[in-house]
């Protein structure tokens, strides 16, 4: 994303930007991934009462997700969610940053052959992700055992937009805006795997209100049109971050059996069925700030109050 018209990226409106790429830098290059866990878990602790209405989204979140669940379960959930966006906050810097020496121990990937054997039939992947805290720590781990294509959606500050786009030019085989589906069909029709996600708030076309965890959702249901287009096998793939310092676990699950079907909307729910399933592994990672549950116009917000 370009500056605004008349703003260089490096205005004094950017300073405050650029200080902060610098210290993530600086933690990337000088600190341990242990140091690191224990200032991310502080500096959440901190964003936690500093982030009001992300706060009230993820309690909103956590509620409609986890009913059942004791109140003090549901607040512990939320200071460990905040917590894990401490940290990941911190990793960004190791992801775009720290020397692949200092991470290679840090991946323990369960499944890679699935990628491997779906390969061979020279239809590409589509890797079905989602959007867990450690994303980009995870993808760049990743990127070092498999070429891959990753879709991503612009950030609104241009500075970091153009972090991204050079850790993206330098760890990935290709970076696909998120409206660009003939890329992305592109990449598919090369035999490279493309990481996808369709578990944030979608409205307008291919979009459909989708149960997830029980609750209507906004859901973008392009997995299974692209599927049927391209060919291309659908494989859950994610990653977490593992207890203490034990690094972070890239599970790749088997094909999707049977899809896509003729029914896009079914296809859909089947999917957040199984990220349903993942997010239950690592509720506190999950990136529970987002507004998952928008409605649609004229209907009650659940995060209003």
């Amino acid at each position: 994303m370009a500056p605004p018209a008349g703003k260089s990226l490096f205005s004094p409106r950017y300073w405050p930007t650029w200080i902060g790429l610098g210290l993530l830098w600086v933690n990337a290059r000088a600190n341990s991934y242990g140091g690191t866990l224990l200032l991310g878990s502080m500096l959440g602790n901190f964003a936690r009462h500093l982030m009001a209405r992300r706060r009230h989204v993820a309690e909103v979140n956590i509620g409609l997700c986890f009913p059942d669940v004791t109140k003090e379960r549901r607040e512990e959930l939320l200071r460990a969610h905040f917590q894990s966006l401490g940290i990941s906050a911190l990793l960004l810097g190791f992801s775009w940053w720290a020397k692949s020496e200092k991470l290679t121990a840090l991946l323990h990937a369960d499944g890679l052959q699935h990628i491997v054997s779906a390969l061979e039939r020279k239809r590409g992947v589509i890797m079905l992700g989602m959007h867990f805290t450690d994303l980009d720590i995870v993808g760049r781990l990743l990127g070092e055992q498999l070429k891959i294509a990753v879709v991503y959606r612009q950030h609104e500050n241009p500075v970091v937009e153009r972090a991204y786009r050079l850790h993206r030019e330098r760890h990935f085989a290709a970076a696909i805006p998120k409206s660009d589906t003939r890329g992305l069909l592109r990449t598919l029709k090369s035999n490279t795997p493309v990481w996808y996600a369709t578990d944030q708030a979608m409205r307008g076309k291919h979009s459909a209100l989708v149960p997830f965890f029980g609750i209507p959702a906004p859901t973008n249901t392009g997995t299974s049109r692209l599927a049927k287009i391209s060919g291309a096998p659908v494989i859950p793939a994610f990653g977490y971050r593992l207890p203490e310092k034990r690094g972070f676990r890239m599970v790749v699950q088997e094909p999707l059996t049977d899809f896509p079907s003729d029914d896009p909307i079914a296809d859909t729910a089947r999917i957040n069925r199984v990220l349903e399933d993942a997010i239950r592994l690592a509720p506190e990672q999950y990136l529970w700030i987002h507004r998952r549950f928008k409605q649609p116009r004229g209907a009650a917000d659940p995060y209003s109050g």
